[in-house]
């Protein structure tokens, strides 16, 4: 099992020659065994990505939506009052992002090692990252 991070998502579907040959493992692992968690603040934060056409796609966001996450074996993931509490107890380690420091408390809750490119997080002492 792992966590993504949403730039993650986005590349496997748009761009996985961005992804590392140690990512791209890890999501074909985890789509063979037990799966791959996608964290709920992930839709927003693609939802937003699209609104401010920092990303451009060719089809309507539920429509996106719904072929990304029939793409891999995902397991949606939402803001349990663990995620949330730790959420809030990342030093500077991790930047202030809300959306990053829920991906990285998800990470630690479930224990599923998150695949990321984020520097903030895959400095972070708590998260176990692959990269």
């Amino acid at each position: 099992m792992i966590t993504v991070d949403t730039h993650v998502i986005i590349w496997d579907a748009l761009s996985p020659e961005k992804l590392t040959s140690k990512a791209r493992k890890a999501i074909e692992i985890a789509n063979q065994t037990d799966g791959i968690f996608f964290c709920e603040i992930s839709l927003w934060e693609i939802a937003m990505l699209l609104t401010k056409k920092r990303i451009e796609i060719d089809v309507p966001y539920l429509e996106f939506i719904g072929l990304v996450s029939t793409s891999n074996k995902y397991i949606f993931h939402g803001i349990t009052p663990e995620v949330a509490e730790l959420s809030t107890q990342f030093l500077s380690e991790i930047n202030l992002d809300p959306a990053d420091r829920i991906i990285g408390a998800t990470s630690i809750i479930t224990k599923a090692s998150l695949v990321t490119a984020d520097n903030h997080l895959r400095k972070s002492k708590k998260i176990k990252t692959i990269w």
